[in-house]
């Protein structure tokens, strides 16, 4: 593995009251709780001593107060492509919900009425990956969950659907890159979190 190649590193925001309760919050833009405050501010620690060419946010508040706490505003730059699985008619509701109209739903296989499906997820995270790859440096990324998951299965060659084998908790931090060569993606770490104090 060279440790010469650029590296991806993906921030899931911070806790929101949604979030918490399984509640599908693609594109309603609202604040993180207390706890998710807190924890975007121990992701400073995860981030201490890399440095990146380039920071980008979803323009959504949860990522970009994420970004501010854990210390990398400075010359962020919002990118659309970021924001959250367009939920639709599913906006709000939980998986357990949707499955009392809609036996057998799955977000990944399925995608959301009036919202998005999961090809055109997919065409945002591989355009997101189309400009990742030009970068020559390490860029950082503060997005969403279920976004963050399509890109990954993109990164690695998969179909979006796959996307649903890649568990991330709040205020987590991935890392993609290379293992020889740009040709060969591969995930670094997976889903790694600080210890927040109550």
């Amino acid at each position: 593995m060279s440790h010469d190649l650029p590296k991806v590193y993906l921030v899931r925001h911070g806790e929101t009251a949604w979030a918490a309760t399984g509640r599908h919050s693609g594109r309603k833009d609202i604040p993180l709780t207390e706890a998710g405050e807190r924890e975007a501010e121990a992701l400073r620690g995860l981030l201490a001593g890399s440095s990146f060419t380039t920071v980008f946010t979803s323009p959504l508040q949860r990522a970009r107060r994420t970004c501010e706490l854990a210390g990398h505003s400075a010359g962020v730059k919002a990118d659309p492509d970021l924001m959250e699985w367009d939920c639709g008619a599913y906006e709000g509701r939980r998986t357990v919900e949707i499955r009392q109209d809609r036996p057998g739903w799955r977000l990944f296989e399925d995608g959301c009425p009036d919202g998005e499906s999961p090809a055109a997820i997919g065409a945002r995270a591989d355009r997101v990956i189309e400009r990742l790859r030009k970068i020559p440096g390490n860029a950082l990324l503060f997005a969403h969950r279920d976004v963050l998951r399509v890109l990954t299965a993109r990164w690695l060659g998969l179909p979006a659907t796959e996307g649903r084998l890649f568990l991330l908790a709040t205020a987590s931090l991935s890392v993609l890159g290379y293992d020889h060569n740009r040709e060969e993606p591969v995930i670094h770490r997976w889903n790694i979190t600080a210890r927040v104090p109550d």
